[in-house]
């Protein structure tokens, strides 16, 4: 069963808060590179990137590519920052994939395209979704959530794939 559990939004956020923010004070200190969608500011426990068929431990300083997926193990969180200063924390038994992601730095105009096929996401909505709302989707096995506000969880039970 797949869920978007908007009364647990709250207890999410305040569940993955010290993810986030150790996602946002660190924001600055390490530029993200031009073709790169964002980078690893956190990572606890198991957190693997898969890329082009291969899989590498997901470590704090890694690049995010546009392609990436992200997934943690049972004893795994991560925290990434995307280029246009979107905050996401992966709880634990959450497989992120990264879709699509354009960003241009100077009209902050660009698309964001990322499924959840299991686990728990919270994200802190970044600069794409202010300059263009419809431009930011993130799907789940069985729905697709345009971003419309600043901070949303999305869960997803079973195994999602």
């Amino acid at each position: 069963m797949n869920l978007i559990k908007l009364p647990s939004v709250a207890a999410m956020l305040l569940a993955l808060a010290p993810s986030l923010a150790l996602v946002q004070t660190s924001a600055l200190a390490a530029p993200v590179p031009d073709d790169a969608a964002g980078i690893i500011k956190t990572a606890k426990g198991s957190v693997t990137i898969e890329r082009a068929g291969r899989k590498t431990a997901g470590v704090a300083g890694d690049v995010v590519m546009a392609s990436d997926r992200i997934s943690t193990g049972a004893d795994g969180s991560a925290g990434i920052t995307l280029r246009d200063e979107t905050r996401m924390a992966l709880g634990p038994n959450t497989t992120l994939a990264m879709e699509h992601f354009a960003f241009n730095t100077t009209t902050h105009e660009g698309r964001l395209d990322a499924s959840v096929r299991r686990g728990t996401l919270a994200v802190v909505s970044g600069k794409i979704a202010k300059q263009s709302p419809t431009a930011v989707k993130f799907s789940t096995p069985s729905s697709v959530l345009g971003v419309r506000g600043t901070e949303f969880v999305v869960e997803v039970e079973g195994n999602g794939e």
